[in-house]
C-alpha cells in the first residue's frame, strides 16, 4: 500500500515520450512528501491525542511521508513503517539513516490484504495516509487496527478527495477542457478498480467499535510557478494517470496530453506559468475505548 493519486492502475499503453518519465513511483512519492509537507505537518499537529505516543504504526507508508512527519511531531516516538514494497521500505530506511533517525524506525514488509497481519505490537497511534482505500477488505483492516491499538489509542485515516489538479479547469489553451476530461476518465477507472476511494470513513470506523473524535478537511492550494518540485510532481503524476486512462480518452485528447507530458515540447506542463497543486485532504481521528 502506498499513496493513492500517483498509484493509477498499470494497464495503459506507454506513451511515445516515455524517455521523459520523471522517475519511479517512489520518486513521485518523495515529491508528494516534499510538496505537501506543510499540510501533512498541520494534520499531525491537529491529531487529538491526550498524551504523546511512544509507538506509532504507519500503514502503507510508501517512502515515508507520514513516517518522517510523525517522527518530527513526536520526538520521543518510534515508528513501525509497514508497506508491501521492499523498494519503498529500503528508500525509507536509507532516508532514516541519513537523518540519524535509524534507531527510531523499523520497517515491516507486509501485504495488508492478507488475512493475518504480522505482529505490529500495541501502538498508541496508527496512521494510514492514502492507503485505506486500497484495501480489498477495508472493514477487516479497520478491525485489525482496532484490535492492535492500545486502549485509548488513536487511529488517523488521511485521504485525498481526488487526484490533484495542476492546471486551470479549462486548460490547456490548445485543447480546452482537456484536464477535466482526463480527471473524469481517471475517476471512471478508479471507480471500477479502487471502489473505496472517496469513502466516508467515519461511519465505518464507528461500525467496528471506534469512537470518532473528529474529522477535518484541509484545502490544498499551492502556487507552483517557478517551483521545480511542483513541476516534476505534476509531470510524474500526470504520466501515471495517463497510463491508466489512455483507453478512455479520444485520440485528440491523448495527443494533447502527450504534448503536456513531453518535456521537450513548448507545450510541456513544465513550461506552464499557471501551475498549482489543488485538492483536499480529509482526516478522520478515532480512538479505541479504554
Amino acid at each position: 500500500m502506498t499513496h493513492a493519486y500517483p498509484h493509477t492502475p498499470h494497464h495503459g499503453t506507454p506513451h511515445s515520450h516515455q524517455r521523459h518519465d520523471t522517475g519511479s513511483h517512489a520518486e513521485i512519492l518523495d515529491l508528494d512528501a516534499e510538496v505537501l509537507a506543510q499540510h501533512t505537518a498541520s494534520i499531525t499537529a491537529w491529531l487529538p491525542l491526550k498524551t504523546s505516543p511512544r509507538l506509532i504504526v504507519d500503514l502503507g507508508c510508501g517512502t515515508g511521508a507520514g513516517t518522517f512527519a510523525l517522527l518530527d511531531r513526536f520526538p520521543e516516538a518510534h515508528v513501525l513503517a509497514v508497506d508491501v514494497s521492499p523498494d519503498h521500505l529500503q528508500r525509507l530506511r536509507e532516508r532514516a539513516c541519513a537523518q540519524h533517525a535509524g534507531e527510531r524506525v523499523r520497517t515491516v514488509q507486509a501485504d495488508l490484504d492478507a488475512a493475518n497481519w504480522p505482529d505490529l505490537g500495541t501502538p498508541d497511534l496508527v496512521w494510514a495516509s492514502a492507503s485505506m482505500h486500497h484495501m480489498a477488505d477495508p472493514i477487516r483492516a479497520l478491525r485489525n487496527v482496532h484490535d492492535m491499538l492500545a486502549p485509548g489509542g488513536l487511529f488517523a485515516v488521511v485521504e485525498l478527495a481526488d487526484f490533484p489538479r495542476f492546471l486551470p479547469d479549462n486548460a490547456p489553451a490548445d485543447r480546452p477542457g482537456l484536464i477535466e476530461r482526463v480527471h473524469a476518465a481517471a475517476d471512471r477507472v478508479h471507480a471500477a478498480h479502487v471502489p473505496h476511494r472517496g469513502a466516508d470513513w467515519g461511519p465505518m470506523l464507528s461500525d467496528v467499535g471506534f469512537t470518532v473524535d473528529g474529522e477535518r478537511t484541509v484545502a490544498v492550494n499551492i502556487e507552483g510557478s517557478g517551483n521545480e518540485a511542483v513541476g516534476r510532481y505534476a509531470l510524474g503524476t500526470l504520466q501515471r494517470i495517463r497510463r491508466g486512462v489512455a483507453g478512455e480518452l479520444a485520440a485528440a485528447d491523448l495527443t494533447a496530453l502527450d504534448r503536456l507530458l513531453d518535456a521537450d515540447s513548448p507545450h510541456s506542463i513544465l513550461r506552464h506559468d499557471d501551475l498549482t497543486v489543488r485538492t483536499e485532504r480529509t482526516v478522520w481521528a478515532a480512538h479505541r475505548n479504554a
